[in-house]
Parts: structure tokens; sequence; C-alpha cells
């Protein structure tokens, strides 16, 4: 902000001085702060997210607040919801967040994907801190709040999209886009067991008051050290610069030919991938706690810290595979759509066996360890098909990413309303029923994925619209 930007001849290159070798040595090069903070962003966010799962059991358990040996009788009719109730407040966040999926593709490449990824998170994190005197008023100002988080946090993946499109070179799209999202799980490692202890201490409405105001804090953080492009960073090295820049679009307007991108299977290939694995991954993000305490018999705060566990392996997984998947490309001249389907597949019928295997036994300890190695196993397959974007149109992954988030949003208002019809009475055999319905998702992706997906830029992402530039 405030500086020059700086720009170098597309497809070339120039010598360095030593001080500019030098300073690569001796700092983080500026996409890895960005990464950096990605991560954090995503862990902001899915903590505000993730932390009405754990919230919801404290306000529905009766259980009133008690602060310095105060007794407040503030939980009112919360105790008194239905599973269905419950359903419907735990889905609301995603009747917004589906919403401004492709608005915040059409954003982010207007207004930049670092300022919308400011505004989402800043205003998710607004009415997290709002959640308690909200609630109070009634259900439906709860439903409200959920449903305006999940309208400002649903712009944050596309303009995520955007910004590797400008910071990320092709061999390290994988593992830097993927070190960013696994923050959304490790954030939800965090929130699981914290919400669960604070919920324990000092009651329910600390869950959202303390969220919020860390989701405020990285907002500062993030809108003073992060640009939308590297040219704009005062403080990138030129040889960064240059390696950004060499495979770097020369547009920064297009006519996105949506007609095109919805008749692509390899498009829907990537947005099947994406809503199978979201199937189960908000039925366990939303559910899990209560899971654990009708099939394992865990209490609150001992569920909290178990449900956080396989959230801890998905972000490793996540990450390890990220570095992997590039590796193979890389080091080994791996295609880049054999990795792809392998990664994809691979995590899809790991996460299947491991849930057959819960639905196998009955012993507590079994129980969490095989949830646990399923969802963590999930990491594995966002090195298959969430960077896909990249490869078939780098120019609109924000859009892509922006269409495929949205049709993968479904599960998480259709997920905890399918628990809430199927699980009345909290049986065993009702839990495996949802579990197997989960499995015959992740086949599903897999298969599509497997069949119909591709890595290589797509006819209709050849770069021909450099008269829009122009028009302005």
């Amino acid at each position: 902000m405030g500086s020059t930007p700086r720009t170098l001849p597309y497809g070339t290159s120039e010598t360095l001085d030593c001080d500019d070798e030098a300073s690569d040595f001796k700092h983080w090069k500026r996409r890895h702060v960005v990464a950096i903070l990605a991560l954090l962003g995503f862990a902001n966010i899915y903590a505000m997210r993730a932390n009405l799962s754990i919230a919801i059991v404290e306000m529905t358990s009766g259980t009133d607040l008690k602060v310095n040996g105060t007794t407040y009788h503030i939980d009112g009719d919360f105790k008194n919801w239905s599973p269905m109730t419950q359903g419907v407040v735990l889905s609301s966040f995603f009747y917004g967040y589906i919403i401004s999926q492709l608005p915040g593709g059409y954003l982010a490449y207007q207004h930049g994907g670092k300022t919308l990824f400011f505004a989402g998170t800043f205003g998710t994190a607004i009415f997290t801190l709002l959640t308690p005197p909200l609630a109070r008023m009634g259900y439906g100002m709860l439903v409200f709040a959920r449903f305006m988080e999940g309208l400002l946090e649903g712009v944050t993946y596309p303009a995520m999209h955007v910004i590797w499109s400008h910071w990320a070179p092709p061999l390290e799209q994988t593992k830097l886009a993927t070190f960013a999202f696994s923050g959304s799980y490790f954030g939800t490692v965090l929130a699981m067991p914290l919400s669960a202890y604070l919920g324990e201490q000092f009651g329910w409405p600390m869950i959202f008051w303390f969220f919020g105001t860390l989701g405020v804090i990285w907002c500062v953080v993030w809108f003073k050290n992060v640009y939308d492009r590297p040219a704009d960073d005062p403080k990138i090295t030129t040889s960064e610069l240059a390696l950004l820049q060499r495979d770097a679009f020369s547009q920064t307007h297009y006519i996105v030919p949506w007609g095109q991108i919805l008749r692509s299977k390899p498009v829907w290939a990537i947005i099947i991938a994406h809503t199978a694995q979201n199937w189960g991954f908000y039925i366990m993000l939303t559910n899990l706690p209560k899971m654990l305490k009708d099939i394992a018999g865990y209490n609150l705060e001992k569920a909290g810290i178990a449900s956080s566990l396989p959230y801890l392996l998905m972000g490793v997984s996540i990450i390890g595979s990220g570095q992997l998947a590039d590796f193979l490309r890389k080091e080994r001249q791996f295609e880049t759509l054999l990795v792809r389907k392998l990664f994809c597949a691979a995590g899809f019928l790991g996460q299947s066996i491991f849930l057959l295997l819960i639905v196998a036994t009955s012993h507590p300890t079994l129980i969490v360890i095989f949830f646990s190695i399923s969802i963590g196993i999930g990491g594995i397959c966002w090195s298959g098909f969430s960077v896909n974007h990249l490869d078939l149109a780098p120019q609109y992954a924000g859009h892509l990413m922006a269409a495929s988030n949205t049709i993968a949003t479904i599960p998480g208002i259709l997920g905890p309303l399918f628990v809430g019809a199927i699980v009345q009475s909290a049986g065993i055999n009702e839990w495996n029923l949802v579990l197997f319905v989960i499995i015959g998702f992740y086949i599903v992706g897999a298969a599509i994925f497997w069949k119909f997906a591709d890595a290589k830029l797509q006819p209709w992402a050849g770069d021909h619209t450099s008269f829009i530039g122009q028009l302005e």
C-alpha cells in the first residue's frame, strides 16, 4: 500500500546481485508469509464456524452460566430444542454460505482477494461476538446470526484462490494452497477442546467472545502484511517477483465463459468430489461430539477433546500430501493428472475403510481412533480436487472454486437436517446408517473424479480476452 508496483518483462530473466540472493536465504519468501497468514485466517474462521457444535450441547443441557461464583439463568428455552430444531440452528450457517460463493468470486477479482478475505473474516468475527446477546433474543435471532456468519465467510475460499492465482508458482500450487487450507482443520482442533473448556468453566457465551476476539486480531495483522499482487509488495525480492511474474497472466479482467465451464466434465468431476468430501466432513464437524457421546459414552469435555484429534490429523495430512504431491510432480516427473487422481481416490477409499471399522466395533477407544484416522485421511483428497481449479484455468480459479464450493455447501444445509431426521433416539444403529450414507458419497466421489478429472489448461481457459483490459 502506498508503494509503486514493480514489473518485469514476461518470459525474461535477470542476474541477481549478491544482496538479493542473500535476502532470499535470510528471510521468508513473501509467498510463504501469505501462506502462513492464510493458514491462521482459515484457522480463525473455522474455529468460529465449529464452536457452535460444542456450544449447542452446553446450551441445550440446561446448565446455568456460572461466573465468579454467581449463577445466571440465561439458557431460556434452549434445553427444550428438539434434535430437528438443533439441526436447523447448525445448518443455518450454510444458508448464508451458499449464497455468497459466486458473488465472492466476482468481488475478489474486482476488489482484490486480500480485501475480500479480510472483509469476510472480520464480518464473521463481529457476528460471533454478537452471538450471545442475539441468542438471548430468541431462536430466530441465533439463526440470523449464523446465517450472516455464513454469508460473510462464504467469500473466503474464492478470495484465496484468486490470491494464489497471483502468488503461487505452478509447481508450488498444491503445497501452498493445501498449507493455507490446512488452517481450517487446525482451527477446528483448537475450537473443539477449547470451546468445551470455556463452556464448562465460564458458560457458553465465552466460547463466542473468545473466538470472535481472536478473529478481529488476525484481521489487523492480515491487512497490514498482505498484498493482492506480488508487484504491490514493497518487501518482495526481485528474484521472487521474477518467479511469480514469469507464469502470470497479463490481463486482469476476463469474460467468464460460464456456458463452457458448466458443460465441462473435469469441472463437474471437481464439484462432485468436493460435494462428496463435504457431505462427510460437515456431518462430522457438526455432530462428532454427539456421535462420541451416543456411541462411545463420552461426556462433553472428553468428547470435545476427542473430537479435535481427527482434525489435527487432517491438518497434518493435508500439508503432508500437498508437499508430497508437488514433490512427485517436480522431482519425480509424475503427470499432474495422475497425482490428482491418486490422491483423491486414496483419500476417499481410506476414509471409507475406517468408517466401516467404526461400524464393526463397540470399543470406545477404537471408535475414537478410527474416527480420527478416517477424518484425518480426508486431507489427502484436497491435494486432488481442491487445487485442480488452478490446473484447469488459473485465471478463473476464483470463479471455479466459487462454483464448486456453492454446490459443495449443500451438504452443510442438508447434512444436519438428515442427521436430525435419522437420529431420533441416539441409537447406535441410527448413527451406523448415517455412516453408511457417508461411505456411499465417498465411493461415488472417488469414481467420478477418477473417470472424468483432467489437469490440462482447458480450451475455454485460453488467454483470449485481452481487449477487456482496454475497455477501462
